[in-house]
């Protein structure tokens, strides 16, 4: 069965399938630069070398820095309003299923953590998917009402975490310094372990830097992501997912995404600037970037709805089909960034600039797409997205 009449024999639409891809591949963008470089300093611990490692930062960070994994929490939201249609439809019970799924995805985040990667985003969403729960039945008024509310709350932390460490730096200035050499520290033991370090080194120092930043990262990731994910949900149920050539989508492309482009262009530029990412000006940039985000993921959903309503073609069915195995692709690219930085593999950490690495992550992104899109030629789902449901389902008749 081809990709096409497999979807419309399950109702699916190809628009969540290439919004899942181009998540994925800007996701690979973003965190490599984690996989390559410390992550409280990232490119600025000599990653920024030349004019193209410059300019190479400044658009990551200027058109997926933070736009990636919002428009991956939005289909994390849309996925959820499928799961939900899909027990109703069958007229299965819904709350444990989705109960074992949030557990799936802990254990996945947890061996992402472990072995991969810090930075997961899967403890995260399988935390902030148990509170999802509870919206299953929201309107969509209701719930675009709470997406806006939790946005301006997540805007709001970043604000203040900005301007607290520029007036830590202004009137404690001895306490900022004993700070920033804590964290440089803590930089010079991860390039220690990683760039000579052994793979349990590795897996012991990944968990004991999440540990210490998992309150941090949910500040400031958690309102944004859990906003998105009740934008996806109402946008299932409004329709507007079903409907690419809905007007929305066309005055997100005209209106959102100039403004979010123009924002991030700003973020981008205080971030390419600063000395490290916990610099003023790098928290500034984040702010700025953290604000163009909803303008630049709904200009981008709105383009990517363009293609969807679009004439058939290669192309768009092999990113649509690679779009179905989001969690296998999303770990493929951890593995193999690992693999490629870290001293078990090839030991690049800390070598190529900045724009050796997003070529790297280019690479890495399509042949995990590649991989996804392929095996679903074979088989059904994805390799590890058969574990998870058949772990979903388990006992299931």
């Amino acid at each position: 069965m081809t990709y096409q009449s497999e979807s419309a024999a399950a109702g699916r639409h190809i628009f969540p399938d290439l919004a899942r891809a181009f998540a994925l591949f800007g996701i690979a963008l973003v965190n490599v630069g984690v996989f390559a470089y410390p992550m409280m300093s990232g490119y600025h611990a000599g990653g920024l070398r030349t004019g193209f490692d410059h300019a190479a930062w400044f658009l990551v960070c200027a058109l997926f820095l933070f736009k990636s994994y919002s428009i991956f929490s939005f289909m994390f939201g849309v996925g959820f309003a499928y799961q939900i249609d899909a027990a109703e439809r069958r007229g299965v019970g819904f709350p444990g299923r989705y109960a074992r799924r949030i557990l799936g995805l802990l254990f996945f985040g947890a061996l992402n953590i472990s072995l991969l990667f810090f930075g997961d985003i899967l403890v995260i969403y399988a935390v902030l998917g148990t509170i999802l729960f509870f919206f299953r039945k929201a309107g969509v008024k209701a719930l675009v009402r709470w997406a806006v509310a939790l946005y301006v709350v997540q805007i709001i932390f970043s604000i203040f975490f900005t301007g607290s460490f520029w007036l830590w730096g202004i009137y404690a200035p001895e306490e900022m310094a004993k700070e920033m050499a804590t964290l440089a520290e803590t930089d010079a033991r991860a390039a220690a372990v990683f760039s000579a370090g052994g793979f349990m080194d590795a897996a012991a120092f990944r968990v004991e830097v999440w540990l210490e930043n998992i309150a941090f990262m949910f500040m400031m990731q958690g309102f944004g992501a859990f906003s998105f994910f009740l934008f996806g949900l109402a946008a299932v149920r409004s329709g507007l997912i079903a409907r690419p050539e809905a007007a929305f989508w066309s005055r997100a492309r005209r209106v959102y995404l100039p403004v979010g482009v123009a924002l991030g262009l700003v973020g981008a530029g205080l971030i390419v600037r600063a000395e490290t990412f916990m610099d003023p000006m790098a928290m500034a940039g984040m702010t700025v970037t953290t604000l163009a985000s909803p303008f630049a993921s709904a200009g981008y959903l709105g383009l990517i709805a363009k293609w969807a309503a679009g004439r058939e073609g290669p192309a768009r069915t092999f990113f649509a089909r690679g779009g179905t195995a989001t969690l296998t692709a999303y770990l493929l690219q951890g593995l193999l960034f690992s693999l490629i930085f870290s001293a078990y593999g090839l030991g690049l950490y800390a070598r190529p600039g900045a724009a050796a690495c997003t070529v790297i992550a280019v690479a890495v992104a399509l042949f995990s797409l590649a991989f996804s899109s392929l095996w679903r030629t074979r088989f059904a789902r994805g390799p590890l997205e058969i574990v998870l449901r058949g772990w979903t389902y388990l006992g299931a008749r």
